[in-house]
């Protein structure tokens, strides 16, 4: 091993290293010395008192490191390392001016998001409950701090941008708190709801509809293909918001083989799949879901029974779905005689008139339209269902009375 091959550890506090450098090159004169030996005490107890007491001797010995540290983050930081720099500053600033920026650097790392959890986001900025954490943070290395400086501010983008496209859409931070949901969510539906042009941000069944919306737009086209959706970045977005953004963009564009894939139901993926749940953003409105859940319903409803309300139609139209034919509220005379048919081959399967009234029936009315089905069945199924000589001639009396037969 040569002698060139040697480095030597230096394990000096920045301050002290800084203070040297300058005596050594006559930056830092006796009078500075003097100030700074008359301002450290100050400090100390200062210090001592702001994180516990003063009265105490161990409580002033780790204030002295503390305001040593301090002292050192902020010149080391500043000066990027520079010596020459440090020392200069130690010259034309007092002592104490030093340990409070290395004070308020800390205290602004403290106060910026932690994550980008908007449940986990605190807003209030530094305030007397973060002492303790200062106190940590106060005997930590520099590279410790850059590290979770470079953490914080990567969340605190991720946060910028989902208030951004929170604004674009119509959304504040106050909803995005009271949603308690990840940035990268917030920013991942409003790239799509953006390049969808939508101009509010989406409640679940409107979220559904963009989603059904680009499935039908892309329908047969792979996600990679030059057809596949782009998300290109929004032309007003800020350049500072750019990187971080382009990179959630990425990570859409990577979910988009499920998105655009027919097969999986949309509530299931985005709400039932471990990897997409909490992925992506809507706003929770009870009241619109259950208005959207009303209107399908009615829609399904009114499309079956096109308009029809009286218990002969209904009664045809649940026959119909009961023994797994074409619905419709009235019948052929023909087509009637195959339903009997098939109740005597098959059997009778009530539970699928049932299942659809309670789906789609109008909720002030299913328990009415409940009871006329079941009581339907109780009648006709034994009667539908006979294979005795001239059974067909009873159904299709039965079937008349009841239902609608043309003639």
């Amino acid at each position: 091993m040569t002698p060139h091959s040697v480095a030597l550890f230096d394990a000096r506090p920045f301050f002290e290293k800084a203070l040297i450098y300058g005596v050594q090159h006559g930056i830092l004169d006796r009078t500075r010395l003097n100030a700074i030996c008359a301002d450290a005490p100050k400090g100390m107890v200062q210090i001592a008192r702001y994180f516990g007491t003063e009265f105490l001797r161990p409580e002033l010995e780790k204030a002295r490191d503390r305001m040593v540290n301090l002292v050192s983050l902020y010149l080391e930081h500043s000066c990027d390392g520079d010596l020459q720099r440090a020392a200069e500053s130690l010259r034309d600033n007092s002592f104490l001016s030093r340990s409070k920026g290395g004070s308020d650097m800390l205290k602004a790392l403290i106060a910026m998001p932690q994550n980008s959890h908007f449940g986990m986001h605190d807003v209030t900025g530094f305030t007397d409950e973060h002492i303790p954490l200062l106190a940590k943070w106060s005997l930590r290395t520099l590279s410790e701090y850059q590290a979770e400086l470079s953490l914080r501010r990567q969340a605190g983008l991720l946060v910028d941008g989902a208030l951004w496209f929170a604004r674009e859409l119509g959304e504040d931070l106050s909803d995005l708190q009271a949603a308690g949901k990840d940035a990268e969510a917030v920013i991942r539906t409003g790239l799509l709801a953006l390049s969808n042009r939508r101009k509010d941000m989406p409640d679940w069944p409107g979220f559904e509809k963009m989603i059904q919306g680009l499935r039908k737009k892309h329908a047969g086209q792979s996600p990679t293909s030059s057809d596949a959706p782009t998300l290109a970045l929004p032309k007003n977005l800020p350049e500072t918001l750019k990187p971080t953004v382009e990179w959630v963009r990425e990570s859409v564009i990577s979910d988009m083989p499920k998105i655009l894939d027919a097969q999986l139901p949309i509530r299931k993926l985005f709400d039932r799949t471990p990897a997409f749940i909490g992925r992506y953003f809507w706003l929770e409105d009870a009241l619109a879901e259950i208005d959207h859940f009303e209107r399908a319903t009615s829609l399904a409803w009114d499309k079956a029974t096109g308009g029809h309300s009286d218990d002969s139609s209904l009664l045809t139209l649940f026959l119909c779905l009961a023994t797994g034919s074409k619905p419709k509220t009235l019948l052929t005379d023909k087509a009637a005689r195959g339903i009997v048919r098939k109740v005597q081959k098959a059997g009778l399967q009530p539970e699928l008139a049932s299942h659809f009234i309670h789906s789609h029936a109008p909720h002030h009315i299913q328990a009415d339209y409940a009871r006329l089905w079941e009581s339907f069945v109780e009648q006709a199924a034994p009667v539908l269902a006979s294979d005795f000589d001239g059974a067909l001639n009873d159904a299709m009396t039965l079937l008349r009375n009841e239902c609608n037969i043309s003639q």
